[in-house]
Formats: C-alpha cells, structure tokens, sequence
C-alpha cells in the first residue's frame, strides 16, 4: 500500500490496538507450520470480535486489501510477503465456552475462530461429547476448518457445524446455519470463486454424548496414525492436495515414483507421499516449483490433475538487483 495509506490505517489503528499487537514487516515464517515466507506489511493480533469489527471498518475505509492469518497450517505466503492489513487470529481470540444443553440432547459449544481445532476437540471429550474425535490432530484453527471444511478420519466439520458467526469487510456481522455454509469437500461458501469476503468470529458445533474412554481412545488411535505415517517432525502444511474423485494424492505421487524428490529445500515426503516438506530450510519458490513439477509428471504419467488443497497467498519476492 502507498505510505501514505499505511500512515492512515496505523493511526487508526493505533488507539484500538495495543503496540505490541501492531507490526510492520513481520516475518510470516514464524507464523506459518511451513516455516517459510515474506513479511506481512502490516500484521494485527485480534483480541476480541469487538475490536475485529473496528479493525475491518477502518481498512475498508482506506481501501486496504485485508488478510486473515489463523495457525497457518494450511498456507502458503510467497517470499515476497503479503501485502495490505493481516490480521492474525490467535491465541488471543480463541475462547472456547462450555457445553450447553440443546433441545434435541445434543449439547452445543462455541469456539472462537483463533481457538485450535485440537483444544475445541479436547473440550468435547471431556464432556463426555462424540463427534470431534477426527479433529483431535488437526494443526488448524476453527476459522480456517471451517472456511476449508477441515476433516480427517472419516469426519469433517460439516458433520457437526450448527452455526457459524462472520464478519464481512464492512464490519457487518452475519450469522449462518449449517446449510447456508454449502459445505462441501474441502469447501464451504466463504471459499466459494467469486464469493464475498467474509472472516469467521466463531463457529457452534452440536454434539451428542458418548463415552468418554472410547472417545479418548479414538483420539489416541487417530493421533497413532498420524505419528506414523505423517511426517509430523518437518515442516509440512499437511496433506498439499486435495483427494482425487475415487483416488488418493498420495497414493498417485508414490506410483509415479515422486517420493525423495526435490526442488531446492522443499521435496516430497519419503514418509508420506502426500505431504510435501520444507526439510532443508527451502523457499516458497521451491515449494511452489515442488508443487507444479509433482502436478505435471502425476498427470503425465495417469492424467490426473491435482489440485492444491494448500492455500496460496501473497506476491513473489523481486529478482535480485531490482
């Protein structure tokens, strides 16, 4: 953004949020599991739905581009950074209430979009809820399960969202049921082309009681699985494409021999096909190189296309000596 337009949004911003909540140029490396990626150009730590409001009422009146930034689990920022206003949901918007009884005998808990998956998970277990155990190792916040409809396991979000409370860029709030969501595989209507901009607040899960051991030891057998065939200890943004109609991705990328290969610091996961990893301390360049190398020799050798399930933001880092 013009310097001009940055001084504007900063002192509006400046009375609403705190200092230390309020940075320029900060490095989204430590903010995503992938471990790499340019500087946001202005990066805000929410606190509270309240102020989030405040927030995307003043960027809208400069006309400032605004991001959303969650536990960066499934995103990757270009090493040129991430332009406009991010404002990054974390621990300081991650409320998770207790269970309330419903009409039906289900009981209902609501999380605030920062909140992790795997906390609003252990909240339902300890109440005895069934219906989360998929989610109990998923790296991701409730705001960005919900936007991609998270699942693992055999369940997905869509199977227990109740409602889901957004904010759109003027600073409205918006309410939506479970249908109004159009939740679909790795979709819902905040990622649907051509719809509006809209940031999760929080979402209200619906959950039936259950057993509290078999729970837990669903999500101890999940979370097994995972440490075994998922290459947990690098740097990943889990699975990098999105599962072919009748097939799996990495299924596909192992039969065409693509485990070990790489581009850079970036390469295929010999663990696990399906996760591409930053190992050697790569680039967002070798990572997007990774990506579109994979797509091609998977569709060259089967004529599937992968798509990427890994969100892709930001600009390019400019060539040397410009």
């Amino acid at each position: 953004m013009e310097d001009t337009v940055k001084a504007e949004l900063l002192d509006a911003l400046r009375p609403i949020v705190k200092k230390k909540d309020l940075l320029e140029g900060a490095p989204l490396s430590a903010y995503t599991t992938l471990g790499f990626g340019g500087p946001a150009e202005v990066l805000c730590e929410v606190t509270s739905a309240e102020q989030l409001l405040e927030i995307m009422r003043a960027a809208t009146r400069l006309g400032v581009p605004v991001n959303v930034l969650g536990n960066g689990s499934n995103l990757l920022v270009r090493d040129g950074g991430w332009p406009g206003l991010t404002l990054h949901l974390g621990d300081g918007f991650a409320e998770v209430s207790p269970p309330v009884p419903l009409p039906d005998g289900r009981f209902a808990i609501t999380a605030q979009a920062g909140a992790p998956l795997t906390r609003l998970a252990n909240v339902a277990a300890d109440a005895a809820l069934t219906g989360l155990e998929f989610a109990a190792g998923i790296p991701g916040t409730v705001g960005g399960g919900v936007v991609m409809n998270a699942g693992a396991y055999g369940g997905e979000l869509a199977d227990v969202v109740d409602s889901v409370t957004c904010a759109t860029l003027a600073g409205e709030v918006r309410h939506y049921g479970s249908a109004e969501m159009a939740f679909g595989y790795r979709r819902s209507r905040l990622s649907a082309p051509g719809a509006a901009p809209e940031i999760v607040l929080a979402a209200t899960v619906a959950l039936r009681p259950g057993d509290e051991e078999t729970i837990r030891v669903t999500m101890r057998e999940f979370n097994a699985r995972r440490r075994e065939k998922q290459p947990l200890t690098l740097p990943c943004c889990g699975s990098t494409f999105k599962r072919p109609p009748g097939r799996f991705a990495g299924t596909l990328i192992e039969e065409c021999g693509l485990k070990g290969y790489r581009v850079g610091g970036a390469s295929v996961s010999a663990q696990h096909a399906g996760f591409l990893v930053n190992d050697q301390e790569g680039t967002a360049a070798d990572y997007l190189k990774l990506i579109e190398d994979v797509r091609r020799m998977v569709f060259d050798k089967t004529g599937v296309w992968l798509e990427p399930e890994v969100r892709i933001v930001g600009v390019d880092a400019a060539p040397p000596g410009i």
